[in-house]
């Protein structure tokens, strides 16, 4: 990838490969992604590059989600290379829903002032209490949807930061995806009953440090447009925006009554 800041297309190939899906399709301009619904980013299709007859493409994907029981969603970078797309989509009624914040930043960057003595516990796999808090916080679903989370984690090479309170409880957990040497900044949540006291700060403090001792280059993060105060946090680590992009939704067809 170089020593530089990725590119946009660059982000979307490393956001793929952060966060894998448990199947996926490449027809050779789309990449169909599908993990039992669990994550929108999962089950949503790719569109790499530009189909040469959108129709078929976009039937052909229809079809390969409706077989999974799934709706077509589009994961879309907001780039003029997808402006075609776009209207393509608009002219089916597609939907525009979740805006998100690409942000980067180099390693040399300012870092996160530290809070002080919290330790941050390290690992490479993300153990039941860091799974527990980061489901607790944006998990969807039960049991089986977790096991098909877990899967996405670890389908990549990752760091996973978890900090405790003073009675040993985790309350702040983040992840740190490794993809040709750059990081992912993925899951961070902190538990609704510890937040304002500085645990992400030294959740992800520890994270981009740990990545730095490892040969990281640049690091990125996704962060929904309205979420503002996570916004404001990486934007004091030194990281701004890059790109931005949305999904689009199939609108469920309604079925005919009797009435």
């Amino acid at each position: 990838m170089g020593y530089g800041l990725p590119g946009l297309h660059d982000f979307e190939t490393l956001m793929d490969a952060a966060w894998p899906s448990i199947e996926r399709h490449d027809t050779g301009e789309w990449v169909l992604r599908a993990a039992e619904g669990v994550t929108q980013r999962a089950n949503s299709v790719w569109p790499r590059t530009s189909a040469q007859a959108p129709g078929d493409a976009l039937r052909e994907a229809a079809q390969w989600y409706r077989e999974r029981r799934l709706p077509l969603i589009f994961q879309v970078t907001d780039a003029p290379a997808n402006g075609a797309l776009n209207d393509v989509l608009d002219g089916h009624g597609f939907t525009r829903q979740s805006e998100t914040l690409i942000m980067v930043r180099s390693a040399a960057a300012a870092r996160v002032p530290a809070r002080g003595a919290v330790p941050v516990e390290i690992t490479d796999r993300p153990d039941d209490e860091w799974l527990a808090l980061w489901w607790s916080v944006d998990g969807r679903g039960g049991g089986a949807e977790l096991e098909t989370a877990r899967a996405i984690l670890t389908g990549c090479p990752s760091l996973y930061a978890l900090v405790r309170d003073d009675d040993g409880r985790p309350v702040a957990v983040g992840r740190l995806a490794l993809v040709d040497e750059t990081g992912g900044i993925y899951c961070m949540a902190t538990s609704p009953s510890h937040r304002r006291r500085g645990y992400a700060s030294e959740v992800l403090q520890a994270l981009l440090s740990e990545g730095n001792t490892r040969g990281i280059k640049s690091f990125w993060l996704l962060v929904t447009a309205a979420n503002e105060a996570a916004q404001q946090l990486y934007a004091r680590a030194g990281f701004t925006e890059s790109g931005r992009y949305l999904y689009r939704q199939q609108r469920p067809r309604r079925a005919l009554t009797g009435c």
